[in-house]
């Protein structure tokens, strides 16, 4: 096998294809040891070498859109102008309690307890001040007068009277008498709505607590997407986890890609996923982490992706549904990803690993973490070659290729 050196004093213009792979790099001191380059040569090598890996690990795309999903899966869409909007809310009144915060939740519920008791503490003191009650001394009443409730004389009293009847307290100094019709129909209607309100509170507590919702937070989907190559074929990826150890059944992933069109529409295009070598829409059983894919052909609508070109903006919105093993409610989580969110040739690293028991332990720390792929998996036919024209003063010299197996002429 010949060489040519390259002295640093030559007018050379070197023509480079694909970059080459780590194995690359660590042969090129043994090729300066051996005289086969010059260190001139090598640093402009190098340099190039890592500007094409730093370019490879950008994202694609850096856009600066708003999302239309956040990455929790919220909707940051807005009404405007909408007719009948409060009336709208007042009939989905459970539906507005499901979604209010815990904190917001828990102020409406003591304003609405608060509130009840004020209002029947001033429809008692009312019937008190109709019926003559509160000018009375109550240990030793006319003749002639029924009082209606024991004791009340003041609104601070009604109040405290309106508490102890809905809470059942039940202190024995002040209570209704028997020969007062309206004090025992105002006593009835209370205790009704109490024990309504009672009711209603309670069961939005228990719903709340329990709804699906909750669960499906414990669902972790990739911050990014990558796409990467399997069998010389590319493909876009993401990863999804159930960071609690109940399974969850029935698993099923869509994807539908948002465009903005140019007459402000916007566009749907659904996109499909598969697992692995399922061949059927549901995953049975969701305890580890799952990777889905997604084969970019030239008909896909996420093509343009691989091809590099800087498309309208647009938002993959991945949703996940399950369904609970225990109660088998259904619960579901969705993301969503912008351009600059999907990373060329990059896969996601293993989580996957063995204890020292030889169970199987999932590394968690490894879950959003991406690494490069090797240029030879983008194209399994041929490894990657990088050719190089060589001129040295204007004159064709000769042409050197360097590949996995050597330096040949």
């Amino acid at each position: 096998m010949s060489h040519q050196f390259i002295s640093q004093h030559n007018i050379f213009h070197i023509i480079l294809y694909p970059p080459l792979n780590a194995a690359y790099q660590q042969q090129w001191p043994e090729y300066v040891q051996q005289k086969r380059f010059s260190p001139s040569f090598l640093k402009m090598r190098t340099d190039m070498i890592d500007s094409n890996n730093t370019k490879s690990s950008v994202p694609l795309l850096d856009q600066s859109h708003l999302r239309i999903v956040t990455k929790d899966g919220h909707s940051t869409l807005q009404m405007d102008g909408t007719q009948g909007k409060s009336m709208a809310y007042l009939r989905d009144a459970w539906g507005i309690l499901m979604d209010m915060r815990w904190r917001w939740m828990m102020l409406v519920f003591s304003a609405s307890f608060v509130l009840h008791w004020l209002v029947f503490a001033v429809l008692w003191y009312l019937l008190a001040e109709m019926n003559g009650d509160l000018e009375l001394d109550h240990d030793a009443p006319p003749e002639n007068h029924t009082i209606c409730v024991k004791y009340i004389t003041s609104f601070t009293a009604a109040f405290s009277f309106s508490l102890e009847t809905q809470l059942t307290i039940g202190y024995g100094t002040m209570f209704p008498s028997g020969d007062c019709p309206s004090a025992i129909a105002l006593l009835a209607i209370q205790m009704v709505l109490g024990l309504m309100l009672e009711a209603f509170i309670t069961g939005a507590f228990v719903a709340k607590i329990a709804r699906p919702k909750n669960r499906a937070f414990s669902i972790r989907f990739t911050h990014s997407a990558v796409v990467a190559h399997t069998e010389g074929k590319p493909y876009l990826m993401f990863q999804v986890a159930n960071t609690r150890p109940s399974p969850l059944t029935s698993v099923r992933v869509s994807a539908i890609i948002y465009q903005e069109q140019e007459n402000g529409q916007l566009h749907q295009t659904s996109v499909d996923f598969h697992l692995d070598s399922i061949t059927f829409e549901e995953c049975p059983f969701f305890v580890f982490p799952l990777t889905y894919y997604h084969s970019i052909t030239p008909s896909s609508p996420l093509a343009v992706v691989l091809h590099g070109d800087i498309p309208r903006h647009f938002e993959l919105v991945v949703s996940l549904s399950a369904m609970q093993e225990g109660t088998g409610e259904t619960c579901q989580r969705r993301t969503s990803y912008l351009p600059s969110e999907i990373i060329l040739h990059h896969r996601f690293a293993s989580m996957l690993a063995r204890g020292a028991k030889g169970e199987y332990q999932i590394k968690m720390e490894n879950f959003d973490k991406t690494i490069p792929e090797l240029p030879a998996a983008a194209d399994s036919k041929s490894p990657k070659r990088t050719d190089m024209k060589i001129r040295i003063n204007g004159q064709h010299t000769d042409s050197f290729q360097i590949s996995e197996t050597g330096l040949t002429e």
